[in-house]
């Protein structure tokens, strides 16, 4: 007991005597210092004293795709671990592949008296989707945040990454490495994210090398988001004459990396690939990939505090909030094949 106080004294910043009054309920403790000691505890991993446990202030559903793609895992413990902060008890409802409908886990969270719902590259994302199901949920009361792919037809706050910006970064990377063949490997059209990092594509390849929106075209290949999406998309682009491939995820770069050495390619020597989330783990690929690091910790704790205002009843504005990514380099791109042979 006495080496857990001092555990918990040191990580709190107080002395033992302060957490031992406050793990006995004693008065005479400053609510920031009780939060302090309380917070400690959480990190080191004690449970706290039954009557020391926050009361839950509500649920809050959290609507995910699968958990495949690690991004979003990632981006779910960020947004459980601010919820909880806050008093808030999140329930994690995923969609899986012939599993319940974004429909079907909105009914079943709204059944259960949710306080607010956050939905994670959901049906909103979809440009072909009926938007009146969100209309629908308004009507019901319930506030809701919406993450990754906007739509003016929401009336509801809206968090993503700068997609545009993510692309533009990626092919400034690849441009200044040298490579002049750049292809773009991403999902279905009819997804904002994916007609968002199209027209970041073509912007970069318009202003670093002088492409036109026809040249660019054919650079463009869609596929599915996953590995054997990327590698099929990025077979078809070292076809074309590809050196360099961004993918829309690292799920799909992964996929790339496949494809070019199953066409005894050399990454990055022969082909450069670039992902996009900056996955956990990613860094430890072969080769470590670069990538565009979404700012989940930033995103997940935006979309929280807004809902939280929402449920407060001073809602947030109806607008989207959009948060920079970052380039990280790392040992996946390299010297275009010209420009080595010139130096």
């Amino acid at each position: 007991m006495t080496a857990r106080l001092a555990d918990i004294a040191a990580q709190a910043g107080v002395s033992e005597a302060t957490v031992s009054r406050v793990l006995n309920g004693k008065p005479g403790v400053a609510a920031g210092t009780r939060e302090s000691v309380l917070a400690a505890l959480d990190v080191l991993g004690y449970e706290r004293p039954v009557r020391l446990r926050q009361r839950s202030a509500g649920l809050v559903g959290l609507i995910t795709p699968e958990l495949d793609n690690p991004i979003f895992p990632a981006l779910a413990q960020v947004i459980g671990q601010a919820l909880t902060r806050q008093g808030y008890t999140p329930v994690l409802a995923t969609q899986t592949p012939g599993g319940s409908t974004e429909d079907e886990l909105t009914e079943m969270l709204v059944d259960r008296g949710v306080s607010g719902i956050i939905f994670v590259s959901g049906l909103h994302a979809d440009t072909t989707a009926d938007m009146g199901r969100y209309d629908q949920l308004r009507a019901q009361g319930v506030p809701f945040v919406l993450i990754n792919g906007f739509s003016d037809k929401v009336r509801a706050p809206f968090v993503s990454p700068d997609d545009r910006a993510a692309m533009h970064l990626a092919v400034t990377h690849l441009s200044a490495l040298g490579h002049t063949r750049i292809g773009l490997a991403v999902g279905p059209k009819r997804f904002v994210p994916v007609l968002r990092k199209i027209e970041g594509f073509r912007l970069g390849m318009k202003e670093r090398l002088g492409l036109g929106e026809e040249a660019t075209e054919e650079l463009v290949q869609h596929s599915l988001y996953s590995l054997e999406g990327g590698q099929a998309a990025a077979a078809a682009l070292i076809s074309r004459g590809c050196t360099a491939i961004v993918c829309a995820s690292d799920m799909m770069a992964l996929g790339a990396i496949r494809a070019a050495r199953q066409q005894g390619l050399r990454v990055p020597q022969d082909v450069s690939v670039v992902g996009f989330d900056d996955s956990p783990l990613i860094a430890f690929t072969d080769p470590p990939l670069t990538t565009i690091r979404q700012p989940v910790q930033a995103m997940g704790q935006a979309a929280v505090r807004t809902l939280l205002e929402e449920i407060g009843g001073t809602p947030a504005p109806h607008s989207e909030f959009v948060f920079l990514p970052e380039l990280v380099v790392r040992g996946s791109t390299a010297s275009g094949p010209g420009q080595r042979r010139t130096a």
